[in-house]
């Protein structure tokens, strides 16, 4: 119900051009409340949607054809680039290509528990003003409920899909955190589903199918049942609803202890422990969950930066199957030779991680190197070519190059689709599956009814009412709605 205050004014009293301007507000308002939303409005961000293969100067190139198979179409557009085209793809913010009528595109979009501030790609500054957060993945995680897990990646995809459709977000989303908790005094533990291989590799698995469409179309009544909605087949294995992408990879929990930060730390692992803890997570992500991006982490493994070590990079992708794109973590390119001193010069860390097969760089790095990279003869065109076979693939697997997305499978959604009772109902219900309480059995704790005792919040977050969402928390629903 809206309930409409004045302040010692009635109607009566005020002037005529007060009384219009006041109906008129009112008239607004009452649309906003009670019409059906449309997908788009005709808002500046809406109207002025930029987007790939746009008729009629735009579609008619072979890479918009969408009858052809997906490489085909991908080397398609390759093969129309320039060097400095191609090179200019490989950073997080890739650039336009007014030629062809491709818009600049960011990769880089958060969605750990809810569409996130953190990434560039990501903006509340529209029509979307706020998305629904739910708990911290390790709050979620000790739930131990898988269904729960995939009906929260459904949910971020339908808000995310929704803050696409109207320029305020990306369709990339570098989540989730899969990374083993193994120590306490690593800040990040709260992102993660925790330190059991098998539990992070469930969540891994539920997160990302739902999140990349694997429940469109499907209603969940409550936790149970499943039904498929009229003209919705559930989701392909080709078609991508969003991208979800598994970090940090890999035997990465540490960012800063004692002389050792998360840019210069050599992970030593034996291999039986790789194989048991660390790579169990990463392994199922990609050959169940069927991820469609990979994030190499800032640290070195067993002596080799994780970003440029081909072996690791190539397991993924050979013997898991992954079929998606790799990005570095955010400089991680530049820490091979400025933090770790890998290589000998900025060339040379552009040649390993590229023929180790990393494909984008988030940040500059590539974007200022990978020319004189070439010019030395340290890698080939062709290495870029492969690069972007990746990068492009995800991209049609997406739709990005399939005209207007309103006309889309996913067009449809909207504002109405954001910050719904049915997400909200769902967050609220996450949180209490997940709160674990400890019966205090025989008096173990020094706690007695009666006696006066003191309780402290300690932490970074104790003060702070606006950060108790934790880490890669955006602007949350109740705070605008």
């Amino acid at each position: 119900m809206l309930t409409l205050r004045t302040q010692n004014t009635s109607l009566n009293s005020m002037s005529p051009n007060w009384k219009s301007l006041f109906f008129l507000l009112l008239l607004q308002l009452f649309k906003l409340c009670f019409s059906k939303s449309q997908p788009f409005t005709s808002s500046s961000s809406n109207s002025d949607l930029q987007f790939p293969c746009k008729p009629p100067h735009y579609s008619s190139y072979p890479f918009c054809n969408t009858s052809l198979p997906i490489t085909t179409r991908a080397q398609s557009l390759i093969s129309l680039l320039t060097l400095r085209e191609k090179i200019q793809q490989l950073s997080n913010n890739a650039s336009a290509i007014p030629r062809l009528g491709i818009p600049p595109y960011e990769w880089w979009s958060e969605s750990l528990h809810g569409i996130a501030t953190n990434g560039p790609g990501v903006s509340f500054n529209g029509t979307i003003p706020s998305a629904t957060s739910f708990p911290q993945v390790i709050v979620t995680a000790a739930a131990f409920n898988r269904t729960l897990w995939s009906l929260i990646g459904s949910a971020i995809a339908v808000e995310a899909r929704s803050m696409y459709n109207l320029g305020q977000a990306g369709l990339t989303f570098w989540a989730p955190n899969i990374n083993i908790f193994r120590d306490p005094r690593w800040g990040r533990g709260q992102e993660t589903p925790g330190e059991d291989p098998m539990v992070a590799s469930a969540y891994a698995i539920e997160f990302v199918n739902g999140f990349q469409g694997g429940n469109w179309g499907i209603r969940h009544d409550g936790f149970g049942e499943r039904r498929v909605l009229e003209g919705h087949d559930g989701g392909s294995d080709d078609g991508l609803m969003l991208s979800a992408c598994c970090k940090h990879f890999t035997a990465y929990d540490l960012e800063l202890w004692g002389n050792f930060s998360r840019y210069s730390f050599n992970a030593v692992v034996s291999e039986q422990d790789l194989e048991d803890t660390y790579q169990p997570p990463f392994r199922s992500c990609i050959q169940q969950g069927k991820a469609s991006c990979l994030m190499c982490s800032y640290n070195a493994v067993n002596g080799v930066p994780a970003c440029a070590q081909k072996d690791l990079l190539d397991k993924a992708r050979n013997e898991w199957g992954f079929k998606g794109y790799i990005t570095s973590d955010c400089d991680a390119v530049a820490t091979v030779y400025e933090y770790q001193n890998y290589t000998k010069s900025s060339e040379d860390a552009v040649a390993d991680v590229l023929k180790a097969g990393m494909d984008i760089n988030c940040g500059t790095f590539l974007l200022r190197h990978t020319l004189s990279t070439i010019k030395k003869g340290k890698v080939q065109e062709e290495d870029i070519d492969k690069a972007l076979l990746n990068l492009f693939s995800v991209q049609l697997r997406l739709g990005l190059f399939d005209g207007d997305p309103r006309n889309g499978q996913f067009g449809s959604l909207g504002p109405k689709d954001v910050c719904t009772s049915e997400h909200k109902t769902l967050a609220l219900e996450a949180t209490r599956q997940g709160i674990v309480l400890l019966k205090n059995d025989k008096k173990f704790l020094p706690l007695e009814k009666g006696v006066d005792f003191s309780l402290a919040v300690i932490g970074p977050l104790a003060n702070n009412a606006s950060l108790l969402g934790g880490g890669y928390t955006g602007m949350i629903c109740y705070m605008n709605y």
